[in-house]
């Protein structure tokens, strides 16, 4: 039971499904989800839909977002397809004065003065909000506004210099406020697609670099990674997301329990498989994608997961020349044989002919 709505929101699912001897069963699932949810459903359907959240397996990295006008300023976040207004405030800016002489003179000076102290409160916001324990807390910034106040902003030098890099691109935006962010996302969206190439891009020739190096400090092939993960060497742990391997879970007829990673040239061998030693057949008790495993399981080896996919040419090279999984190491590990282990050592297959 919840009292009330957990901080991420709550997704349940009710209804009555078929079971594969043709019974009906009421089934009811409900959790909190890992991310908030950021939209309310109800639906009545003979169906249940998981496309609400599929939002919420998207890339996780954090934008940031300064809609800065003469009416005032918002700060926002964008992750995935979720976003966060973290703070907004108005301003109120004297417009020019259209009278002569020193008067014009002396109001000249107060909407400068003041034009330059609203930058200044802008600036000062955003070190608090995108600055965390002197460490920058987003991947990018979009500036956006309607005026010249984001040039004014990227240029002065109040703005701190660690944001000023984070800059991505400055957006001319129609509206202030939630509607300007809202024009500021979906007008950038092309550029936070490139940061994202441009990470893979680094992560992969990191990579390469200590295999120029020499340095002993990576892993590739999928035995080489698991006994890697378990011995707790792997620092970033990098995975195409479209690899193609299976972790799959085998049961003897006493209840012992091997686990096998396949390569999809491997899977055949999951079919009347049996234990070289004893000869006992093999029984799957699970199969799953190794990404998915990977995805989950990750933390237990105290790793970080890149997931990357193949837009970026370093990145197709990766897939194609160490077959879409390696890993960057902590310390330089022993040798191992760079083929993958024969599956023989581990169960072969029923001849049928036999």
């Amino acid at each position: 039971l919840y009292p009330r709505t957990p901080p991420n929101g709550l997704v349940v699912y009710c209804g009555t499904v078929l079971t594969d001897d043709g019974k009906e069963k009421l089934v009811n699932i409900d959790f909190e989800p890992f991310k908030p949810v950021s939209t309310k459903l109800y639906l009545c359907d003979s169906k249940f839909h998981l496309e609400p959240l599929a939002g919420l397996l998207e890339d996780s990295t954090k934008f940031g977002f300064i809609v800065i006008d003469g009416k005032g300023s918002l700060y926002g976040q964008l992750s995935g397809n979720t976003r966060e207004t973290l703070h907004q405030f108005s301003v109120e800016l004297p417009k020019k004065h259209g009278r002569g002489g020193q008067s014009s003179m002396r109001f000249g000076r107060i909407r400068l003065e003041k034009r330059q102290n609203y930058v200044r409160k802008v600036a000062e916001k955003a070190t608090q909000l995108f600055i965390t324990n002197n460490a920058i807390n987003v991947t990018g910034l979009i500036l956006a506004g309607s005026a010249e106040f984001k040039e004014e902003l990227e240029k002065s030098d109040i703005f701190d210099p660690r944001l000023r890099s984070k800059v991505i691109q400055l957006v001319d935006v129609a509206y202030g406020g939630e509607n300007g962010f809202s024009e500021a996302i979906s007008l950038s969206r092309k550029y936070l697609d490139n940061v994202k190439v441009v990470q893979e891009q680094e992560l992969v020739t990191k990579f390469f670099d200590e295999i120029a190096r020499n340095t002993g400090k990576i892993s590739y092939g999928i035995d080489d990674i698991i006994s890697a993960l378990e011995d707790g060497a792997v620092e970033t742990l990098i995975v195409w997301e479209n690899l193609v391997a299976w972790r799959v879970e085998f049961q003897d007829a006493e209840g012992t329990k091997t686990v096998r990673f396949l390569r999809s040239e491997q899977e055949h061998e999951c079919v009347n498989a049996v234990d070289k030693v004893t000869g006992a057949q093999l029984e799957i008790v699970s199969k799953e994608s190794l990404v998915d495993w990977l995805a989950e399981a990750y933390t237990n080896f105290g790793t970080n997961l890149e997931i990357i996919g193949d837009s970026a040419p370093e990145a197709t090279s990766f897939i194609n020349g160490f077959g879409g999984i390696g890993g960057l190491l902590r310390w330089k590990r022993e040798e191992f044989d760079i083929q993958e282990s024969d599956s023989e050592d581990y169960f072969e297959e029923n001849d049928p002919d036999d």
